[in-house]
Parts: C-alpha cells; sequence; structure tokens
C-alpha cells in the first residue's frame, strides 16, 4: 500500500510543520538543513531536495511502524540538531515525526511533503533586461521549470506558462495593474502540463509554433499559430518568433523587447538541448545537427548583449546576480565549449551523456497535444521530477 493511503498511528507527540516556502528560504540562506526523506529509495534517487548545506537522508517510512524501530535506523539519524522529515503528500512524514520526537529528536516535518515542495513559484525580475518595461522570470525549484513574464502600458505576457499555476499568472497581472494578453508556448512540452489551453478559457491569447501544432495539436483552431519573423505588440515591447528546431521539429524562441531571447528548451545557461525526445534514439542524430544549425545561423546571430533565459535549469546552473538563470550571449559562447565546436563535435557531444528521460513523458506530451485529457490533480502528477531536458546532467560551461 501506497503511504498516502495509509492509516498512520498516532504517535504521543505532537510536531510542528514547516511550509515549504520557509524551507526554501533557510536552505537559499545557507543555513544547514538536515532532511530526513522518508519515501521509498527508488522515488528517493530520481528526486530529492538538495543544496549545498544540505545533509539529506534516505529512510523509508515502512522502518518506522514497529513499536520498536531498529537501532540501526535510529542510528542513521543525527540526535543532536534538528532533522525535518518529509514524505510524498505530508502523512507518513507527520507520524514518522511524531514517532522520532517521542524518542527524544529535535524534529518537524514538510507541509504537504514533496508535493508541498512542488508548489513553490518564484517570480523574480531580470535587472538585466533593457528593452521596454519589465521582465520578471518564473522559477519552480522542484524541477527547475523556468517561465518568463513581460509587462509593459498596460498589457502582459507570460512565456511557457505551466497549469499547475495558470491562475498565479493572472493574479499577478492584476497585482501589476496589467491585462495578460498573450500567453506563448516554445515548443510541446516533455516534462510539465502547459498552461496554454487554461489561460486560452480566461480569454488569453494563447499563441503556439505552427510546427509544433504539426506534430498533431488536436486544439489548434483554439489558439494563434506562429511563424517566423511574427511580431507581438505588448505595450511599446516587441515578442518576435525567432523558429529554432532542434529540441523538437517545433522548437521555436521568442525575443523578447530585443533584450532576452527565451530559448525554450534549446540552449540554457549551463547547457543545450537534449535531441531524442521526439523521435527517439533513431532521431536524435538528426536533431541534433538541426539545434546545431539553430544555435549558429539564430541565436549566435543575436549582439553578445542580449540575454539568453532558457525554459529550464539545473542543479549544475548557476544563477545571475540578480537570481534569475539568464546569461548573455557572448558570455555562453566564451564559456560554453559546445557553441564553438564543429557540427561532428557537437553532435557528438550532444549524444555522449544524455540522462534519463523525463519521468511519464509520453504521457506528458500526448496531454500537452490535446490527445489525452487528465483533471487538474493527475496533471500536477504526471509533472512531479526533475526535467532532464538537457544534453548532460552535468555543466557544459567552464568556470572562466
Amino acid at each position: 500500500m501506497d503511504a498516502a493511503e495509509m492509516d498512520f498511528p498516532t504517535p504521543e507527540s505532537d510536531v510542528d510543520s514547516i511550509a515549504p516556502e520557509t524551507l526554501k528560504s533557510r536552505i537559499d540562506d545557507g543555513e544547514p538543513v538536515t532532511l530526513l526523506d522518508t519515501r521509498m529509495s527508488s522515488d528517493y534517487e530520481e528526486w530529492r531536495i538538495d543544496g549545498e548545506t544540505v545533509e539529506s537522508i534516505n529512510v523509508p517510512y515502512f522502518h518506522f511502524l514497529d513499536e520498536e524501530i531498529d537501532e540501526d535506523v535510529l542510528a542513521s539519524i543525527p540526535d543532536d540538531e534538528h532533522v525535518t522529515v518529509l514524505c510524498a503528500k505530508g502523512g507518513a512524514s507527520e507520524y514518522v515525526a511524531g514517532a522520532l520526537a517521542d524518542r527524544g529528536y529535535d524534529v518537524d516535518h514538510l507541509e504537504d511533503g514533496m508535493n508541498g515542495w512542488a508548489s513553490i513559484y518564484e517570480a523574480h525580475e531580470v535587472t538585466g533586461y533593457d528593452g521596454p518595461g519589465t521582465l520578471l522570470q518564473y522559477q519552480r525549484p522542484s524541477s527547475g521549470c523556468l517561465g518568463y513574464l513581460l509587462y509593459d502600458g498596460g498589457e502582459a505576457a507570460v512565456v511557457d506558462p505551466l497549469r499547475a499555476f495558470a491562475d498565479r499568472y493572472l493574479a499577478d497581472a492584476e497585482d501589476l495593474g496589467v491585462e495578460l494578453t498573450y500567453a506563448f508556448d516554445t515548443h510541446v512540452h516533455a516534462d510539465h502540463i502547459s498552461g496554454l489551453r487554461d489561460l486560452a478559457d480566461e480569454g488569453v491569447e494563447a499563441v503556439l509554433p505552427a510546427a509544433a501544432a504539426d506534430r498533431g495539436v488536436t486544439y489548434a483552431d483554439e489558439v494563434t499559430l506562429t511563424e517566423d519573423g511574427d511580431e507581438f505588440a505588448v505595450g511599446d515591447a516587441t515578442i518576435e518568433t525567432v523558429f529554432t528546431p532542434g529540441h523538437t521539429t517545433g522548437m521555436t524562441s521568442y525575443l523578447l523587447g530585443g533584450s532576452l531571447l527565451a530559448t525554450g528548451d534549446g540552449l540554457f545557461v549551463e547547457s543545450v538541448a537534449r535531441p531524442d525526445l521526439e523521435e527517439g534514439d533513431e532521431g536524435a542524430p538528426e536533431a541534433a545537427r538541426m539545434l546545431y544549425d539553430s544555435l549558429q545561423n539564430r541565436v549566435l546571430t543575436f549582439d553578445d548583449d542580449v540575454l539568453v533565459g532558457g525554459a529550464h535549469y539545473s542543479d549544475a546552473a548557476v544563477p545571475a546576480a540578480d537570481g534569475t538563470y539568464t546569461a548573455p550571449i557572448g558570455d555562453l559562447r566564451e564559456r560554453m565549449d559546445a557553441l564553438s565546436a564543429d557540427e561532428d563535435t557537437f553532435v557528438e557531444t550532444v549524444l555522449a551523456d544524455m540522462p534519463p528521460r523525463p519521468a511519464n513523458y509520453e504521457e506528458v506530451i500526448a496531454t500537452n497535444l490535446g490527445q489525452h485529457v487528465v483533471d487538474d490533480d493527475e496533471a500536477f502528477a504526471l509533472e512531479l521530477g526533475p526535467n532532464n531536458c538537457a544534453a548532460s546532467q552535468d555543466a557544459l560551461t567552464s568556470d572562466d
């Protein structure tokens, strides 16, 4: 039986819960944090909370169900420091934390578990953006998903919106005193459920690359299909469509206000895209060559001071001074050898060490194509876990 479905006995001790945002702040501030993750080891190995000051211990919850907990289990948990217990949804961790508190441990538990962690969504201003209006970058720490909100002159546009946070974009626009007029997807995502159609239902003009719709999108007549070179006005800012296939055949970037290129999953601040999520291993070499052409003949032709902002970041990424995962094209050209390699070397590099494909990616793609229907809870569950959309889990950039 799954831990979320179990009725746990009630420990004698009451324990406090910690909000996911509070835990995130402690980690961001560099505080030492000890986590006891009580999920199954397979889930833990696939996806967990990490950080430079985080000590993470995995002991599945069932080890704590017996009245007499094994001494080796207890010995693996520090009894001289504060411990935060977590699980998938918060039920098992509350029980385990109580059982440890009964034995004198200083503990609390993470509210709503990893589901709560996945609900964190932060907005950071891109201070290096120097186009018209203001640009925000949305960050989802649990999966590394990134999105963008550009607003100017009473209007706003969001790039790569997540379904789980569709209401958030509308609320943020209202708080900023602007109307959310456009929602753009860069491609058919494989790691999260797009919020494009949910925002369209709220009157926002949804924009999808025509080449992405060609993959079998069932709702193409409900959205605006964009082609290379199309422009959209947001106040005095212009959003220009820049076709950059490679990660997928429909992969498209958007130049925001002439200052930031939202590259989707084509180029990240620490790596380049993986090329195998549309046509598999067989089609990956051809897609890698397509990606090389897009990077060399489209992305790298922009001025060095144009910022790159991808749709994801990994644990290997280092944020800019403003806390955003953005970097000038000139900086990436200097630090990422793959961008100066010849075509054959580039293809060899991106195919050499690809991580596991994103969890549930086939079902996620089918949902984003409109071929599969899921409710909000199912959609949220489908996208839990790491994104793995880059060609390597390690950074392809140097530290110079």
